[in-house]
């Protein structure tokens, strides 16, 4: 999703790469919190304080991305190339704190339910 908001920005609407990063990467990042709280950690912890949490990791995320991914295509790296490969690196630290810092402890409070009598 992101790539696809990126490229159709960039490419098509014309607006500067910096934008179309942002604006790519919110979307995606929305889409993702929701899911990853539903799917992946299945969590039931209030959504308010997830919430404020993923922003700050997102907020430190986005500021790493656009600068990596921006440098890459400022030194000629083609700019979908460049997303993806800051991509890889993004995919590594949300996972990490996603799994301990937003969703943290989620998992372990479900084996504690399931494994009661």
């Amino acid at each position: 999703m992101d790539l696809l908001i990126l490229t159709v920005l960039h490419q098509y609407v014309e607006l500067p790469y910096p934008v179309a990063v942002g604006i790519g990467y919110a979307a995606a990042f929305a889409l993702s919190f929701v899911l990853n709280r539903v799917l992946n950690f299945r969590s039931h912890a209030p959504v308010g304080s997830q919430t404020l949490v993923y922003l700050g990791v997102v907020a430190v995320n986005f500021a790493i991305l656009v600068g990596v991914s921006s440098w890459l295509e400022t030194i000629g790296v083609q700019y979908q190339v460049a997303r993806v490969a800051a991509g890889g690196c993004e995919a590594i630290f949300m996972y990490c704190a996603m799994r301990w810092v937003v969703f943290r402890g989620t998992g372990e409070r479900e084996r504690r339910v399931t494994a009661s009598p």
